[in-house]
């Protein structure tokens, strides 16, 4: 650390606190040269994940956002806070892993749509109809019978 009192680069810590919030840590620091004291402030620099929405606007990924929206789709069906959880946790997954700390809404909307596929129809059917906004009730039925129809 440079003194800014000298410009030293020597010092030594003489005392270390952390933030009452846990996000930063303050150091009292005495310059070896000059003898004189400062503080300096340690933080993480943390750079936000961030979901770009379909008009384009970017927003900071909101874990609680997601889980809410599965929340509405999954209310009065048989599945466990558990299992909703464990949604959650992969989509901060896919989005942690993303190379450029961004995920569209398309993409976090496809995997969730994937997986409530796999775990629950009528959840899934629910979480479709906000998710593609459905403008009428014929989009709504299509959607019905392309989930109807076997796999062969």
């Amino acid at each position: 650390m440079t003194c800014p009192f000298c410009g030293n680069i020597e010092d030594r810590v003489i005392d270390s606190r952390e933030s009452r919030e846990g996000d930063s840590i303050r150091r009292r620091r005495q310059c070896t040269a000059c003898e004189k004291r400062f503080t300096t402030y340690e933080r993480i620099d943390e750079v936000p994940y961030m979901v770009i929405k379909k008009d384009g606007r970017r927003e900071k990924f909101d874990p609680s956002k997601v889980l809410k929206s599965l929340m509405q789709a999954c209310g009065k069906r048989p599945i466990s806070m558990v299992r909703l959880s464990d949604m959650v946790k992969q989509v901060e997954v896919l989005v942690t892993e993303s190379p450029d700390r961004e995920i569209t809404t398309a993409e976090v909307g496809e995997f969730l749509m994937n997986a409530l596929k796999a775990l629950d129809k009528i959840a899934y059917v629910r979480f479709a109809s906000v998710y593609r906004d459905f403008q009428d009730e014929q989009a709504f039925m299509a959607e019905l019978e392309r989930l109807a129809k076997p796999i062969r």
